[in-house]
């Protein structure tokens, strides 16, 4: 990471010496408040501003003569280039990159000697006329420079960026300047969460925040993250799921709910798994899990819309390299017993079949429920083949304790997973609001369970709400990491979290 040959203790002292030069003509090495600039994003748009005359008389073989409207702009310094009485530097902020054109008859002494302490990573304001070079590259032509911040280590001196994965997750704030398209995902996250609240907005759904310290682990199967309150002297968890106090609300008569927030669950780091993740949770009173097929297909739409131009109404997306995902609604429907007897090869009722397949595959059958072995079969077998965007239907009840079972057949549960490219994103369920059965639900599903794993208590508060009645509901939950990555076209989770947790960096 250095730009010139030696350590790099060399280099911070060199950039010290900067500092100390800049401090000794009158400049601030740390700025301050800069007024009235503008993005570069937007001075870029004013090029259609630059008007060219004929030169005078003498002067043609100059060429025209160009005049630009006046501007200000401020950024870092990602490239520079000093030919010794001309010095070109492109400057980044987070809308764009620009170059500047720095002259010594133009700026002054004063404005000269300042720009000779410039280094790459350095914060500077530019005043100037918008132009264009020779080339037809669009320039600021300084007039007047600013200086904002002194960068006292180097940059990467490659403009692409940091090469290590796990540096540049380590080193966000690098990764953000200079990797190619970080910026802008990161950017484009922002703009998904924000369309998701918009339209939840505008079905009439309101957002609450619910506690992150949990005494009881519930609403998923995970092994939670522990502490200690000292002043109550009590055990508590880090939420694994945002569902169970959601639902308290439903009782309460808040009808249309959801909370987008972090949960955390301490299990493996993957390309798909983040120990702490953001997921949406939404619960709408009178509704079942088609309600929520149709609320999903909303929300995604509505993301990917937020972040298109102008007039770009298409909604087929790039995954990976030679990939595509057509979000069009409706999305393809099929239920799991489809779905697991076309990519397992064996009828969905045939529990011998399935269990001598799971123990082909490798899988220890003895002493498991059949549906058990047989979702670890369609985990195996089945959900990579899942292209979609596709809504996986009506899951073995067995598997599904929070779940409304169909009145049609009790072992089927009303609920679907979104499975986009192998990978699940949303998991929805028309919810269960019968107190007893729920009861009974959960003493099974504790049946045997180890004290350390996630529901290895009862919540009886819970069970309590339901029997002050809950309304019929249907419930949404969305991993909008994953959500994240599918729309922005990133290949792991950590690509799309600022802050992905990482081992402890060894020194």
């Amino acid at each position: 990471m250095s730009d010139e040959a030696g350590s790099p203790g060399i280099h911070e002292a060199a950039r010290r010496d900067k500092l100390r030069k800049i401090t000794e003509l009158g400049h601030d090495p740390w700025g301050g408040r800069f007024d009235d600039h503008q993005s570069i994003g937007s001075i870029r748009a004013r090029e259609n501003e630059i008007t060219s005359e004929d030169p005078a008389p003498g002067n043609e073989k100059h060429g025209p003569v160009l005049h630009g409207p006046k501007v200000r702009a401020a950024g870092r310094i990602v490239l520079q280039r000093d030919t010794g009485k001309l010095i070109f530097a492109n400057i980044r902020d987070w809308s764009g990159t620009i170059q500047i054109f720095i002259g010594k008859s133009q700026v002054g002494d004063d404005n000269w000697a300042l720009c000779k302490c410039f280094d790459l990573g350095d914060l500077v304001g530019v005043d100037g006329e918008l132009k264009r070079t020779k080339t037809g590259e669009l320039t600021i032509f300084a007039e007047k420079l600013t200086f904002l911040t002194k960068s006292v280590v180097p940059h990467p001196e490659k403009y692409h960026g940091l090469a290590d994965a796990e540096l540049r997750q380590r080193m966000r704030y690098l990764d953000l300047i200079y990797g190619e398209g970080v910026l802008d995902r990161f950017l484009a996250r922002t703009k998904i969460v924000q369309s998701i609240r918009n339209t939840l907005g505008g079905e009439g759904f309101v957002e609450i925040e619910g506690p992150t310290l949990h005494s009881i682990a519930g609403g998923a199967a995970a092994r939670p993250f522990k502490t200690h309150h000292n002043a109550l002297d009590m055990p508590l968890f880090m939420r694994i799921a945002l569902e169970l106090h959601l639902k308290r609300l439903l009782v309460g008569g808040m009808e249309r709910v959801y909370e987008l927030g972090r949960v955390y669950r301490n299990e493996g780091i993957s390309p798909r798994h983040n120990p702490e993740f953001t997921m949406l949770e939404v619960y709408q009173a009178y509704g079942d899990y088609r309600s929520m097929m149709d609320l999903t297909e909303k929300l995604i739409v509505g993301a990917i819309r937020a972040g298109k131009k102008p007039g770009d109404d298409s909604l087929v997306l790039p995954w990976g390299e030679d990939k595509t995902i057509d979000f069009t609604p409706p999305f393809q429907r099929a239920t799991y017993d489809e779905l697991f007897e076309k990519h397992a090869g064996v009828r969905a009722d045939d529990e011998a079949g399935i269990r001598a397949l799971a123990e082909k595959i490798g899988f220890e059958t003895a002493g498991k429920d059949p549906d058990v072995i047989k979702s670890e079969v369609f985990e195996e077998k089945v959900e990579d083949a899942l292209v979609g965007p596709i809504f996986v239907m009506d899951y073995p009840a067995s598997i599904c304790p929070l779940t409304k079972r169909k009145t049609s057949n009790p072992r089927v549960a009303e609920r679907f997973e979104l499975f986009v490219h192998g990978m699940e994103v949303a998991n929805a369920y028309t919810e269960l609001n019968d107190p007893y059965l729920q009861e009974e639900l959960f003493s099974g599903q504790l049946a045997g369970q180890k004290e350390e794993d996630s529901m290895a208590k009862m919540d009886h508060d819970f069970v309590r709400a339901l029997k002050h009645g809950m309304p019929p509901a249907g419930g949404l939950g969305i991993g909008i990491d994953r959500l994240v990555m599918l729309l922005t076209n990133a290949q792991t989770i950590r690509d799309v979290i600022l802050f992905p947790l990482l081992r402890h960096e060894t020194v």
